[in-house]
């Protein structure tokens, strides 16, 4: 009734299988990462859901397994239909699996990831666990359960506390390292990995809200910038960058065209084209790969007080201005003392300055252009008092408002409306403010995880329900280049789009959407009704679950930039032991719209950091630069990979997918 093959139960006497993968989650994330280990990567997983509906769609009817197995039966059912239409092939050990529909995800529903329920998900014969629920401690729990459980797993841990991140990780790690002494410095690097899915998603939904921007990904210390660019002109050639990652849908110019995903067919972005492909696209715009300067560490937010804390802040313009007749106007009667009577430039300042404080006798006996001057001074000094008062309340009123937020001020355009300062939202406002992009944020929640954030930020903040009349129209949406509607909430960031849009229908929007089919059918629509204006739908767990999936194999993704509603890769790999990349040359080694070796990190392996995002270590007090980066982008054709090479590629999900099976798959011939 529901449209798709339920899950077979799972029979007792039938354990799952070693070397499977576990995902436990609450949210869309869990049954996205389900879908990308089993449909992409072939692997047998083991989904652990809670009972009940998800907490972030409670308007929706079907439950957590509901949902789940819906999703796997839509996707299974799409792997039959490409293994009818062109021949599906499966590596060894795994064939018919991929067409075994949802049975090939074992779905359990348990309250807690508990000892016991670990236990029977079969955690003592897993290859690897991800823990992706949306709280924090609940992860941190179940890690620590899992390593005293099976301390050879690899785990992947979903967390936004990035510190605290780290040191779970090195914590994990050593505990992995006492329970397998001896164990391979690769293989514990690769034991624990913290992620966070608004770190992963934030650059792109930033980017998302801006035309022409670049998504940011970091490697190595550099900043790597895959930026769009328009079709060219009439006998123009477009600049290929380093390299050409992609062509957008032909269609991406016109607002109500194709949606630009894998059911767009020859309309659709084609992701790693080969150089016929590119010159043979016309009127397709590009991303392409442009290398940029070395990324500077984290700075703090500006805050009040301190050395250096501009007068701006503290005092009104107004009173700037006030306060600078006032001092023209001393200096004046100071010059006219000077030229009437006979006394010295310090004495003529000092009898001013008692005659603007009143505290001069009167000059009686004194010459009458003397006389007339201690009158104009008594009264410069008479707008001297209001002026000292209203400098205490203004210095007052600033210190009473530095904790508090900022409204939007008059005048404000240009700016970026961001809806929600929840766990993506924040991350998305610190990458705005990177960019130098002014922003007004939207929140409903006085107390939402971003409000100190942007109070330290000093970013303009709108207290209210986006839905209610009014509250759009005091972030100023109808002089906003563009929307940003990232709440918990479909209706209430769809409501919001469509109110936003009746204001200014020129207006770009980007909305976050769990559901995939919803946000499909919203983008169609929202690009058909408005044709003069760009709109794109973004799924967060659509964009983080690769990166996931790709720890969950072992492999580091720097990160993930959305092509249209497509997904791009870039990975870090060893080339030993992958077939398609070993002693090939760089040209050889490139599979069009598969993946593409992109640079060689010149490191030598006993010297490698096992995070290629991380920066390079560097005192900035004693080194007066920092160190070049090991990697090489200017890669000849011709170059040769070696085994010991570590590359950084670009890759298509199921590119990066194809390369480690292959990789298994010939690790018993080595």
């Amino acid at each position: 009734m529901l449209g798709f093959v339920p899950p077979l139960p799972q029979q007792p006497g039938r354990p799952p299988s070693a070397g499977h993968m576990i995902v436990c989650g609450d949210d869309a994330l869990a049954r996205r990462l389900a879908v990308e280990l089993r449909y992409i990567y072939g692997e047998r997983v083991t989904l652990l859901l809670p009972p009940g509906r998800d907490a972030n769609s409670p308007e929706t009817p079907l439950t957590q397994r509901g949902r789940a197995a819906a999703l796997f039966g839509r996707m299974s059912a799409a792997m039959n239909r490409a293994g009818n239409g062109g021949g599906a092939t499966g590596d060894s050990g795994d064939s018919g699996d991929t067409n075994a529909g949802v049975e090939a995800v074992r779905i359990m529903e348990a309250p807690e990831p508990s000892d016991d329920v670990l236990e029977e998900a079969g955690i003592d014969r897993a290859a690897a666990l991800a823990l992706v629920y949306d709280d924090d401690e609940r992860n941190i729990r179940a890690a620590l359960t899992a390593r005293r459980l099976n301390p050879r797993l690899r785990l992947v841990i979903r967390l936004y506390n990035r510190k605290l991140g780290q040191h779970l990780e090195e914590l994990l790690d050593q505990a992995a390292a006492v329970a397998m002494p001896g164990i391979d410095r690769a293989l514990l690097d690769a034991s624990t990995t913290v992620l966070s899915d608004a770190d992963t998603a934030a650059p792109a939904l930033a980017a998302t809200a801006l035309t022409g921007s670049s998504k940011v990904i970091q490697a190595e210390g550099l900043l790597l910038r895959a930026a769009e660019r328009p079709p060219p002109a009439s006998g123009e050639s477009a600049d290929p960058g380093l390299c050409t990652l992609a062509l957008l849908s032909s269609t991406t110019n016109d607002p109500a065209g194709a949606e630009g995903s894998d059911s767009s067919g020859d309309e659709a972005p084609r992701l790693l084209p080969d150089e016929r492909a590119v010159a043979g696209a016309t009127g397709r715009g590009t991303v392409v790969l442009e290398a940029i300067s070395r990324a500077d560490p984290d700075r703090p937010a500006t805050r009040m007080g301190g050395r250096g804390a501009p007068l701006a802040q503290i005092f009104s313009r107004r009173l700037r201005w006030s306060a600078l007749g006032f001092a023209l106007a001393a200096v004046a009667l100071v010059v006219a003392s000077l030229l009437t009577t006979e006394d010295t430039a310090l004495h003529s300042a000092y009898l001013t300055l008692l005659d603007l404080l009143g505290m001069n006798d009167p000059a009686e006996d004194a010459s009458a252009a003397r006389q007339i001057i201690q009158i104009l001074s008594g009264i410069a000094g008479l707008l001297l008092l209001p002026l000292l008062i209203a400098a205490v309340l203004e210095a007052f009123g600033t210190l009473r408002t530095a904790s508090s937020l900022r409204r939007p001020p008059r005048g404000l355009s240009g700016h970026v409306v961001l809806l929600g300062l929840g766990k993506i939202g924040t991350r998305v406002l610190v990458r705005l403010r990177e960019l130098g992009i002014p922003v007004v944020v939207v929140e409903e929640d006085s107390d939402a995880r971003g409000i100190p954030l942007a109070r330290a930020l000093h970013v303009p903040t709108v207290i209210g329900d986006v839905t209610q009349e009014g509250v759009l129209e005091s972030a100023k949406v109808y002089r906003a280049r563009a929307l940003l509607a990232l709440t918990s909430s479909d209706t209430t960031n769809l409501e919001a789009t469509l109110y936003a849009r009746s204001v200014k229908p020129d207006l770009r929007v980007a909305l976050r959407l769990y559901d995939d089919e919803f946000a499909t059918a919203v983008y169609r629509t929202l690009r058909t009704a408005h044709p003069q204006a760009l709109t794109r739908s973004r799924s967060v767990s659509h964009l983080a679950a690769p990166a996931f999936a790709g720890a969950m194999m072992g492999r580091q993704v720097l990160g993930a930039i959305p092509v249209e509603r497509k997904v791009m890769l870039f990975a870090a790999l060893e080339v030993a032991g992958h077939p398609q990349l070993e002693d090939r040359t760089v040209e050889q080694a490139f599979r069009a719209g598969a993946w593409r070796v992109l640079a060689i990190d010149a490191t030598p392996p006993a010297d490698r950091t096992p995070d290629l995002a991380a920066l390079p270590p560097f005192d900035p007090e004693g080194d007066a630069t920092p160190p070049p980066s090991s990697l090489v982008w200017d890669l000849h054709p011709g170059y040769v990979l070696r085994a010991q090479d570590r590359v950084v590629i670009a890759a298509t999900r199921r590119g990066l997918a194809e390369l480690l099976r292959r990789q298994r798959s010939a690790a018993p011939r080595q």
